[in-house]
């Protein structure tokens, strides 16, 4: 494949992930039905309810007790008490209340309802986020390379909303093999010009190329690999992409 070009592949017949479930293993097998061999700089890009639900991160309704605080948030926004109440479980700090449920995670993303879902979950239950993305994609790739023996890159992804823009977009949440961040510094522009300082989040801009293949209903494409695209790895992984607050400008 040439440097010009960029292949995004869908890995078929992935099942409906049970707790328990070997994902790097489930990754295997789907190679093999869709005929596709895994090759030296490809990455994994994998949606990150098939961690979750591999690692148990799954909560049935009828099992949560739900406080005070997020009865009161439910009623006075109309929200679903149960996902209100896992939703601040799942944070270290509540960001907004009034007209939506903005959240800053344990593992320090800020998003909407602590990214706690119906979608994907089973019936009556809600899916949350891995509890270590950032591990979870470490575990997966260690277990791939060492099936494989061929240099892999992994992303975990969740679809999200952006300070002052509609819709959403998938977003990585977990990575491994992959330096976070692409630098630019030091490269020229096209009229050979210097760059001072140019930072792209590359691991978001795989999660979302991967996302039309992907999609968020019912296409059962979880996994998804992308090939042709030069990486290198670094120590910077999704963690690292969410400012601190000394850097936030919209709070």
């Amino acid at each position: 494949m040439s440097k010009q070009s960029i292949s995004i592949m869908a890995l078929l017949g992935v099942p409906i992930i049970e707790h328990g479930d070997d994902v790097a293993d489930v990754i295997l097998k789907a190679l093999e039905t869709s005929n596709i061999q895994l090759l030296d700089g490809d990455l994994v890009i994998i949606a990150h309810t098939v961690v979750s639900k591999s690692e148990g991160r799954i909560v049935r309704g009828d099992e949560v007790s739900v406080s005070d605080r997020a009865k009161e948030i439910a009623d006075q926004n109309g929200f679903d008490p149960v996902q209100v109440e896992l939703a601040l479980r799942e944070s270290k700090e509540v960001i907004r209340s009034d007209g939506a449920l903005i959240t800053e995670t344990k593992t320090g993303l800020i998003c909407n309802f602590s990214g706690v879902d119906h979608s994907n979950a089973p019936k009556d239950s809600y899916v949350l986020l891995p509890e270590n993305p950032d591990r979870s994609a470490s575990d997966i790739l260690r277990m791939l390379t060492n099936s494989t023996g061929v240099r892999l890159g992994i992303v975990i992804t969740d679809t999200q909303g952006r300070p002052w823009r509609k819709g959403s977009v998938n977003l990585a949440v977990g990575s491994a093999g992959i330096n976070a961040f692409k630098h630019n510094r030091g490269k020229q522009d096209l009229y050979g010009r210097t760059l001072k300082r140019s930072t792209v989040c590359q691991v978001d801009e795989l999660a979302a190329s991967a996302e039309p293949l992907m999609g968020q209903a019912d296409e059962g494409i979880p996994i998804v690999i992308i090939r042709g695209y030069e990486y290198e790895d670094g120590s910077e992984r999704s963690r690292d992409v969410p400012r601190p607050k000394s850097e936030e400008l919209f709070r």
